[in-house]
């Protein structure tokens, strides 16, 4: 009893400080690349939902099914992007190509 009133009075306490946890601070897009700045490090992907966003990748930006930022491309669709706010940018914890098969179901193609 004591440790769920401790527990809620820790949920009141950061509510009412205005701090979000950290894993709302992340957001998913998911849509066709705009545009790629190669320079900055950054490129634009429209979101259907959520319109276009800038987005930054760094060193710690993870790529699965994309051969890393220099394979983005402009008109590359199906593109999934894992971001954070950081200093008021969106900065890209993963990158990825959504879709494209692969074994569902644990069959290893074997459907008896």
């Amino acid at each position: 009893m004591k440790i769920a009133r401790t527990a809620t009075t820790l949920l009141l306490v950061t509510a009412a400080a205005g701090v979000a946890p950290a894993a709302a601070s992340a957001a998913q897009f998911e849509g066709r690349i705009v545009s790629v700045n190669r320079e900055a490090k950054t490129f634009r992907i429209h979101d259907s939902e959520r319109g276009t966003k800038r987005i930054k990748v760094n060193r710690n930006t993870r790529f699965e099914r994309i051969a890393g930022f220099s394979a983005l491309k402009a008109g590359m669709r199906r593109v999934e992007v894992i971001a954070k706010r950081k200093n008021g940018r969106w900065v890209a914890t993963k990158v990825e190509r959504s879709g494209g098969g692969g074994e569902h179901g644990g069959h290893g193609g074997d459907d008896d």
